[in-house]
């Protein structure tokens, strides 16, 4: 049996899970600028998000103005 193909797949596996923890912290860091300090809650349903829905509220929090804004655009993620 042949290690490296599985070691590559783990390999891989980390560096996608560390890019989505990174983008996670910028989008947070983003976020808190723009609408203020967000409550814990929040930013444990951001860490559910997929890397496309990471991405998609990194250009959709421009238009955020509020905490308000965020929720909204959180539970329109769950339909």
């Amino acid at each position: 049996m042949r290690l490296e193909p599985l070691y590559q797949r783990d390999r891989e596996q980390a560096v996608q899970e560390g890019n989505k923890q990174g983008e996670q912290r910028l989008i947070t860091r983003q976020l808190n600028r723009r609408i203020g300090e967000i409550d814990t809650s929040l930013i444990e349903r951001i860490q559910g998000l997929s890397i496309e829905q990471l991405e998609n509220l990194g250009e959709a929090l421009l238009d955020f103005s509020n905490v308000a804004d965020l929720e909204t655009w959180l539970n329109q993620q769950s339909i």
